[in-house]
């Protein structure tokens, strides 16, 4: 199988209502499902074992992340929600030691990169699709993301 062929493969799993889903092509097959709140991807020969679940469960989901300490996070009914269209990993920044694409506050534009979902080992930027400004970073930096999850609020202009 391709990678092209996974990421459509992933693209139908994650659009439909489908709990598990199994294709074999040849030695290779490709395994998905999905679980409260794990999703198991296979890739490999049939004999292929799952990857051991993390040690430790994911910190708690905190909508303050990225305010100054006693700010809560808001998030207008007019404000545009950036959810992510992949499931992954989420980085505020390119690489470790480098600033984030966007801070709270910060003026966005149409295509502007806000952050980057690692899933499959790809990387993939995340970017604006309207103008405004960033009121809430909704996400922690390296922490896993579902399909849908909101993780920016804009105003827009």
């Amino acid at each position: 199988m391709t990678n092209q062929e996974i990421k459509e493969l992933l693209k139908i799993f994650n659009e439909s209502d489908v709990a598990e889903m199994e294709v074999q092509r040849g030695n290779n097959r490709l395994r998905l499902r999905r679980a409260e709140a794990v999703r198991e991807v296979v890739v490999g020969s049939p004999v292929a074992a799952p990857a051991p679940a993390p040690a430790s469960a994911p910190a708690a989901h905190n909508s303050s992340a990225g305010l100054a300490p006693g700010k809560p996070a808001t998030v207008e009914s007019n404000d545009v929600l950036v959810k992510s269209p992949i499931v992954g990993t989420f980085y505020e920044a390119s690489s470790p030691g480098t600033p984030p694409f966007v801070k709270v506050g910060d003026r966005v534009e149409p295509g502007q990169v806000l952050c980057i979902i690692e899933s499959m080992k790809l990387m993939n930027e995340i970017e604006a699709e309207v103008g405004g400004v960033l009121t809430a970073k909704l996400t922690e930096n390296g922490r896993p993301v579902e399909y849908g999850e909101a993780l920016f609020s804009i105003r827009p202009r």
